[in-house]
């Protein structure tokens, strides 16, 4: 199920009553730190400027349905939650992962005669829409056409791929971005002093706060949750909102990194993401990688994995590695390497890891070869030191008025016209003509592209 942030989503419809009755003492930290206004949500800075379309839909009270696309943690049910307060409307849930066509139906028809009874409008908030069914979506369409309900519909994965174009085209799509250490920490933060949080009773030491910023892996909710995990761990200190008093009076309350490992059962890695261990952690693994070793290349992985690492970082590398180290030795790494790096914006953590380490093992095992790298290093260098010489006349544009004049494109070869289709002329100008930048290896499937490219180029130049 979608951590949305800070979102206690049940198996079947509630009313909008239940948001106001998980603001008890006893509620979860995240819960109770749900915002309540736009200014107080963290992150999504270009969903909340002055003018946005989010804005004038909640504070202008506009009749609108949304389709909020992000990662677990980044805000979407706290969005409905606003949305459903600010412009007085009342708040159903439906969960994708219960809920069938009945539920939904009954939810629609509930609201209707609300509607109709008390003019009251209603916000129908459905999490991970995703998993519902063609029919099942289908059965949201009356609601939203004829406006019975304001539908707030979240997904973690791309509503392109997974939401009816019907649905699609009558919302507006907001994406959300993944929350930032910045923002987690600022959740963090406010949790410790507010009044709906720990209200002061306790002090985070720096490595256990950077600690539990790592862990949440940009989740607000999970951050809380280990935030009032490791409170409690203290003993003396009750993260409820009934123990306030007497917590503040608690002035040696201190959660430090041992206590956060112990309370959410996960020992802390040494690394900083802006610091040497960052920068020491990555090298090892492409090198690791580059030299073929698989399982000490899994372990840099996991090392990153386990520290929070933004893992777009970690497949931007894989990608560039795939040309730069393996390149046409097995040409289908650049193919896993941007598969994954695609898996990881569709699919998140911590699934998304099992997409990294497999095309981590496949680069890793790969045969290598850097004439991909040399190559074009090679012919920048030509340019960069002033080899650049006139295009030949008979490669130049020949498609506008005039240029049959200036001989432009007279006695180009057709290529599909030559035998094999390799025709002999000169294609580089003359300042490079004799250029050899790429120089293929004997290494996998380069071998036989060595073979043919020396092939090629004695039919080009005429050798």
């Amino acid at each position: 199920m979608d951590d949305a942030l800070f979102d206690a989503a049940p198996a079947v419809p509630t009313s909008g009553g239940a948001l106001a009755g998980n603001r008890h003492s006893s509620a979860p930290l995240a819960v109770r730190m749900r915002p309540r206004t736009l200014d107080e949500l963290v992150g999504q800075q270009h969903l909340l400027a002055p003018g946005s379309p989010l804005r004038r839909l909640i504070e202008g009270d506009q009749p609108m349905s949304l389709l909020l696309w992000g990662p677990p943690g980044t805000g979407k049910t706290t969005i409905a939650s606003i949305l459903s307060v600010q412009t007085d409307r009342v708040f159903v849930e439906v969960s994708a992962v219960a809920a069938g066509v009945k539920e939904v139906r009954a939810a629609i028809d509930g609201a209707r005669a609300r509607l109709v009874a008390t003019g009251q409008e209603t916000v129908l908030f459905v999490d991970e829409v995703h998993r519902f069914s063609k029919a099942q979506q289908d059965a949201l369409l009356p609601g939203v056409e004829n406006r019975w309900v304001t539908l707030v519909a979240a997904t973690t994965e791309n509503p392109f791929f997974s939401v009816i174009s019907p649905l699609l085209s009558r919302s507006l799509l907001l994406t959300l971005e993944p929350l930032t250490d910045d923002d987690v920490r600022a959740v963090v933060l406010r949790a410790i002093e507010d009044e709906r949080g720990l209200a002061g009773a306790v002090r985070v030491d720096e490595d256990a706060l950077d600690h539990l910023v790592r862990l949440a892996g940009g989740d607000a909710r999970r951050s809380l949750t280990y935030l009032e995990a490791a409170a409690g761990a203290l003993g003396g200190v009750s993260p409820r909102s009934s123990d306030r008093a007497q917590s503040r009076s608690t002035t040696d309350n201190v959660i430090d990194l041992e206590t956060v490992e112990k309370a959410v059962d996960r020992a802390a890695v040494r690394y900083d993401r802006q610091g040497d261990q960052h920068y020491d952690v990555i090298s090892a693994f492409i090198k690791s990688v580059r030299g073929s070793d698989v399982d000490a290349s899994l372990h840099y992985l996991a090392r990153m994995i386990e520290a929070g690492e933004d893992p777009r970082f970690i497949a931007r590398r894989l990608v560039i590695l795939a040309s730069e180290d393996v390149g046409l030795a097995h040409p289908s790494a650049l193919t896993t390497a941007v598969a994954a790096a695609q898996a990881v914006q569709l699919i998140g953590m911590p699934e998304a890891r099992l997409n990294l380490a497999q095309a981590t093992i496949e680069l890793a095992l790969a045969p290598k070869s850097n004439a991909v790298i040399k190559a074009i290093d090679a012919a920048s260098a030509d340019v960069r030191s002033g080899k650049i010489g006139q295009v030949p006349p008979h490669l130049r544009d020949a498609h506008y008025a005039g240029s049959k004049k200036l001989d432009h494109g007279t006695g180009y070869e057709y290529s599909h016209d030559a035998p094999f289709g390799i025709a002999e002329q000169q294609y580089a100008p003359d300042v490079v003509l004799d250029a050899e930048y790429y120089q293929p290896t004997n290494l996998g499937a380069e071998a036989a592209m060595k073979e043919r490219w020396e092939r090629i180029r004695r039919m080009i130049r005429g050798r």
